[in-house]
């Protein structure tokens, strides 16, 4: 007698597909889509891009950027910023022999009190001393605390990821020491608001059939421009920052 085969379900066809927003502040373009048979399990979901994605710029694919899915509305899911950092191999290819690497870690608090860790990192041009690097860290660190309380989260994050903030700290701190390269190497939001937190957990209804207003695009400019330094490679990106030349910096082996 033969055996009766039992034909298994294809799971995939019972999933609907939902269409992944970045967050308003950012432009709510639609990244990608993502699959779910039950929408509650969408919430949570982290998902990454880049800034060059977003804008269609090649030389922004070492910014990448997380979200969290934190509302589906309809067939779209809407995300919130988690944090921001640039890829490994960006950060190698600024490295060079005999300059210093100065990196900061530090908790900082918006003007409407988001929590955000910020890790700005500088690169010299070549290597400074440890009186030097202590004042370029400080320089760092007072400029990024100070310009947190003075703007509210989104124009913090925007200004973090688009090169204004490491623009200003390049600014300022190359007076101590000569610097090639100031980065904010990676945020992370560590905490909302009370008030803000309260107002997302209450359900709102939303009809199905709604879109989200379209809000202007994050435009991303370069607020540093780059002078060539005699025998240093160039790094394969679109660099945000003015070099010091240097006549005598040592070619790379």
């Amino acid at each position: 007698m033969a055996r009766k085969v039992q034909r298994k379900l294809d799971k995939w066809k019972s999933k609907t597909w939902y269409a992944v927003e970045i967050p308003k502040f950012m432009g709510s373009n639609r990244i990608g889509f993502t699959p779910t048979g039950d929408p509650e399990n969408l919430i949570g979901r982290v998902v990454e891009t880049t800034v060059g994605e977003l804008t269609n710029d090649f030389s922004k694919h070492n910014t990448k950027l997380k979200l969290e899915i934190n509302d589906v509305v309809g067939d779209v899911a809407h995300t919130k910023f988690l944090g921001h950092e640039l890829t490994t191999d960006y950060l190698r290819s600024i490295v060079k022999r005999q300059t210093s690497r100065i990196d900061a870690n530090l908790n900082v608090t918006t003007k409407d009190g988001y929590k955000v860790i910020v890790k700005p990192t500088c690169f010299t041009v070549k290597r400074a001393r440890t009186s030097q690097i202590k004042g370029i860290r400080e320089e760092m660190i007072k400029i990024v605390l100070k310009r947190a309380s003075e703007v509210n989260y989104e124009q913090f994050i925007e200004e973090a990821i688009i090169g204004k903030l490491s623009a200003n700290i390049y600014r300022n701190a190359k007076y101590i020491y000569p610097l090639r390269r100031v980065e904010i190497r990676k945020t992370h939001v560590l905490s909302v608001p009370a008030h803000i937190s309260e107002v997302r957990s209450k359900p709102v209804e939303t009809p199905v059939d709604a879109t989200p207003e379209d809000a202007p695009e994050v435009p991303v400019v370069d607020t540093q421009e780059d002078v060539p330094i005699e025998d240093t490679p160039e790094v394969p990106v679109v660099d945000t920052q003015e070099d010091v030349p240097v006549e005598d910096t040592p070619a790379e082996e």
